[in-house]
């Protein structure tokens, strides 16, 4: 049974800085690329980042580019995203996700495994 468990959200004023994380169990972790989504009240989920399973390769939305960092340790089945320089915009529930042999795009359908997500609110 896979599971893809996020953690690490929380309250931030603007500017502030939090680093998620996501564990992913019952899956061969290093075959799958992961990614990061995220869902605002209201809003449809968007792309955040991605990278590789061969963990060279990473992609990000335009909106948080330069600010956001995704990495993976393939030893801890962990994916993380540091998230500096947080705008109230970067509000949503943030969510972990995994794609076998993904070639690491934006696209929801691509992904076939989600976390529950973690909550980011970054205050004004």
């Amino acid at each position: 049974q896979v599971q893809l468990v996020e953690s690490g959200g929380g309250l931030v004023q603007t500017g502030g800085s939090l680093r998620l994380s996501c564990v992913a169990s019952g899956l061969t972790f290093g075959r799958y690329t992961m990614a990061w989504f995220r869902q605002a009240p209201g809003k449809e989920r968007d792309f955040v980042a991605t990278i590789r399973w061969g963990g060279g390769r990473t992609v990000y939305a335009d909106s948080v580019k330069g600010r956001f960092t995704i990495s993976r340790d393939n030893a801890k089945n962990t994916v993380d995203l540091q998230m500096n320089v947080l705008k109230p915009e970067d509000t949503a529930l943030y969510y972990c996700a995994a794609d076998l042999w993904g070639a690491g795009t934006s696209r929801l359908q691509d992904y076939e495994y989600w976390g529950q997500g973690t909550q980011v609110t970054v205050s004004s």
